[in-house]
């Protein structure tokens, strides 16, 4: 089982393809950023025309058995998510729809202070706020999962504590590794593994040690060390690939509608567009070289199954479904 815990490209029959290719069994997928309800349903739409134009390659998946079942069928499971809750915008009723609609992930911020938490790249975290809290239980009871990639520490932590049901990071790396604003300290790592959560580690050129030049070596050392601190059940895949995007979505990402002015994000006007991927991961065809990277750093064959996606599987078949 091979799961990849975030994506944003440019979607297309081409990407589809290379999915199956480089035997990718699911996918959660951005589906918003700062979309709000009415503008997401019309990107679940647009998902819904490309799962009836291409029903050999791609079907959506609600549960982990929907996973399983498109891994025998030769397909690529598709799960919803958003980087941000604007989609349920300022009413908690809407994310039981959203979760029947398929939304399985929704981040409590992005970079910005959110009507629920802070974002990372707040001066001041002041943790959960009081309908952040409320959000967090609605979510713990239909079966959402609170991701908080793109969150502040503070907020990060007191999430952990709050949600009754494990709560994720899916596209991040280790601030030990890579001091990026986006990526997680110990003490975040150990709530995860504590609380039973899940780090999806990203191949954004941004999160990497030496950027694009990054070394698979580096990369799937780092994963060790991280399997150390955290254990190995609780960590994955997030690439957080955004393959074939023009430079105008990473303006979208970081700017939204929050500003007037060109909001770089990643700290200076160098980081403005998408960084080249490493050599050895320019596309979801190239996963083999990672899988052959981590058995090169001593992981063994089982650990390398439960990273690639078994994890992640197991963790879906706890999380989606709704509180009995």
């Amino acid at each position: 089982m091979l799961i990849d815990g975030l994506q944003y490209c440019n979607w297309s029959p081409k990407i589809f393809q290379e999915w199956r290719d480089g035997g990718v069994d699911c996918v959660h997928v951005t589906i918003a950023y700062h979309e709000m309800f009415r503008e997401t349903v019309a990107n679940i739409e647009q998902w819904n025309r490309w799962f009836e134009q291409h029903p050999d390659l791609i079907v959506q998946a609600f549960t982990a058995e929907d996973v399983e079942a498109a891994k025998a069928s030769g397909r690529t499971a598709v799960i919803f998510g958003f980087q941000n809750p604007s989609p349920m915008e300022d009413d908690i009723g809407l994310i039981e729809i959203l979760h029947r609609l398929g939304g399985r992930f929704m981040q409590l911020t992005y970079n910005n202070q959110s009507l629920l938490a802070t974002g990372c790249y707040e001066e001041d975290d002041t943790g959960l706020t009081r309908m952040g809290r409320e959000v967090v239980e609605e979510m713990n009871r239909v079966g959402m999962v609170v991701d908080m990639s793109h969150s502040a520490e503070r907020s990060t932590l007191e999430a952990a504590e709050h949600s009754s049901r494990p709560i994720v990071v899916s596209h991040a790396n280790p601030s030990f590794w890579h001091p990026a604003r986006r990526n997680k300290s110990d003490a975040v790592m150990k709530a995860l593994a504590e609380t039973g959560g899940m780090l999806g580690f990203s191949l954004y050129p941004h999160h990497l040690n030496h950027g694009s030049d990054c070394t698979l070596d580096d990369f799937c050392t780092m994963i060790a060390d991280t399997a150390e601190k955290m254990g190995i059940d609780h960590i994955g895949f997030g690439s957080d690939l955004c393959q074939d995007q023009p430079d105008s979505v990473v303006e979208w990402m970081r700017v939204g509608r929050w500003t007037k002015k060109i909001d770089y994000g990643e700290g200076s006007a160098s980081n403005a567009g998408f960084p080249p991927m490493p050599s050895w991961f320019r596309d979801n065809r190239d996963w083999s070289n990672i899988l052959k990277g981590l058995a090169n750093v001593g992981f063994s064959e089982d650990d390398i199954a439960k990273i690639a996606g078994g994890n992640w599987l197991e963790f879906f078949r706890r999380s989606f479904q709704p509180k009995s």
